[in-house]
């Protein structure tokens, strides 16, 4: 069921443009490297001078099948290439090629987990089209004595605009769906995902309705180039509408931009159609041809992609489906587990760790599982003194914080800080009998039938101890000499 704001439900879409990881741009050999002085990668081609003529670079055309395999799309036997006809300073053809009728991928799904109360939903976003086209330039509107200037390097970027249908009911869920997207762009290398240097823009379509009413008017949120800042616009949009409405005012089809100072979006042109446009076949392109052939190829030179590993996960180390898709959000992050787990020999607990203390401790540093100073080796060896009862899950989180802080090897920081778990099971016997016999109370009150009076007596046992103690033979000797098959839970 769709979550409701003020009584209103939320419908939103996405189109994403991520830059293609050529090193020249898609219809000319200038180069896209992110960075250079203004206009010095602008080749006629991309200036419109009179006399040239586009050429496909193939490059552009191999990762929209890579992304098309990616998420189940079917990718076209034959597309069309399209004149987009609109008048921007930056523009120099007055008119973007793209594709309209006939794009290359069409179809296909992203699907992703995400919290909803102490839930974990798996949600698929379906995707309408991806298809490839140019970027523009970039006005820039710094002061040239008295003017604005046009930089053109960005002319003739190869794009590939990723376009869902209206499937999002939440900010989070439409977070959630551009992280996934992300994930699977720059798993794949056909995108760097780089959001500040616009490599992946995200542009979402955010209207209000009434629960089972019709779609009601989208507003386009463009170029938001940061998942906070996406959340918030779209949290601001969606109640500027509803006071819009509430108020008796109709919504206006526009496109808008966020202002993260004031954390609100606001109007920047009316919203065009398609037939605005005036889309017609670009005469100078000929038909994009797609045989079998070469979508095999390319689909037999592809690394695992992260939804066919998080299976394998699950089928190789029986994790939980969640597990093994948190685990495969990042190539690194899948190569530490499997690291891990291959040398421990218990996937789940290092499931555990990694998405844990692990991850917890990453972040609060800002650093990446490349830059952990725990190795999976060193994890592994962690996890097998827990297994073998070496040490106890608290004692664990001690030897972590030593292997994090570089203050040695894990048998090593376990003797030195004096961890082991105790394994004289008379000595364990003997702390038993004496906390029984100093609290008599919680022994006739647990006999009684009060579960939890076991509690007061485990708690001064593992204090005797040292916290040596081993927690399961604590409770199974407890239990046994108070004369009961019950079970701590």
């Amino acid at each position: 069921m769709s979550k409701l704001v003020q009584g209103y439900e939320v419908v939103i879409g996405f189109e994403t443009h991520a830059q293609l990881s050529t090193q020249s741009k898609i219809f000319s050999r200038a180069s896209v490297a992110f960075g250079a002085e203004p206009n010095t990668q602008a080749c006629a081609v991309d200036m419109a001078l009179p006399g040239t003529l586009p050429v496909m670079n193939i490059g552009a055309v191999e990762r929209a099948i890579e992304f098309g395999l990616a998420i189940n799309a079917h990718i076209a036997e034959r597309s069309i290439f399209a004149r987009k006809n609109y008048f921007y300073p930056d523009l120099p053809k007055g008119y973007q090629i793209s594709q309209f009728e006939i794009p290359v991928v069409q179809g296909g799904e992203v699907s992703f987990f995400l919290e909803e109360g102490k839930e974990t939903v798996r949600k698929t976003v379906r995707l309408e089209r991806a298809h490839l086209e140019e970027d523009a330039g970039k006005s820039l509107h710094e002061d040239f004595i008295g003017q604005s200037g046009i930089d053109l390097n960005r002319a003739g970027t190869p794009l590939l605009e990723i376009v869902t249908q209206p499937d999002m009911r939440s900010s989070e869920e439409a977070v959630a769906y551009a992280k996934e997207l992300h994930k699977i762009v720059t798993w794949i290398g056909i995108c760097d995902g780089n959001m500040q240097e616009g490599s992946f823009r995200c542009d979402a379509n955010v209207s209000v309705r009434k629960p089972g009413g019709e779609l009601g008017t989208r507003r386009e949120i463009k170029n938001l180039n940061s998942f906070k800042f996406m959340q918030q616009a779209i949290d601001y949009e969606v109640r500027w509408q509803i006071d819009q409405i509430e108020d008796g005012i109709a919504i206006q089809q526009a496109t808008v931009l966020f202002d993260p100072d004031t954390g609100e979006t606001r109007a920047m042109r009316t919203k065009e159609d398609a037939a605005d446009y005036r889309y017609f076949p670009d005469p100078d392109l000929p038909p994009l041809v797609i045989g079998r052939d070469w979508v095999e190829r390319v689909k037999g030179e592809m690394a695992e992609l992260p939804r066919v590993m998080a299976e394998r996960f699950v089928k190789d180390y029986a994790l939980p489906e969640y597990d093994a898709t948190q685990l495969t959000q990042s190539k690194a992050v899948a190569a530490y587990f499997e690291a891990t787990a291959k040398d421990c020999g218990q996937a789940k607990l290092a499931s555990n760790w990694i998405m844990g203390e692990v991850s917890r401790r990453l972040n609060a540093s800002e650093l990446s599982i490349e830059q952990s100073p725990v190795s999976a080796a060193q994890l592994a060896a962690l996890i097998g003194r827990i297994s073998d009862n070496t040490i106890s899950n608290n004692a664990a989180r001690q030897v972590f914080e030593g292997l994090w802080n570089g203050e040695g090897e894990v048998d090593a920081l376990i003797d030195a800080k004096g961890l082991k778990q105790m394994n004289d099971t008379g000595e364990l016997e003997k702390i038993i009998d004496d906390v029984l016999a100093a609290n008599p109370k919680n022994v006739e009150e647990f006999k009684a039938g009060n579960a939890k009076a076991l509690n007061g007596l485990v708690g001064p046992i593992m204090k005797a101890s040292k916290g040596k103690a081993n927690p399961g033979q604590v409770n199974t000797f407890l239990l046994k000499k108070l004369g009961t098959a019950q079970r701590l839970e």
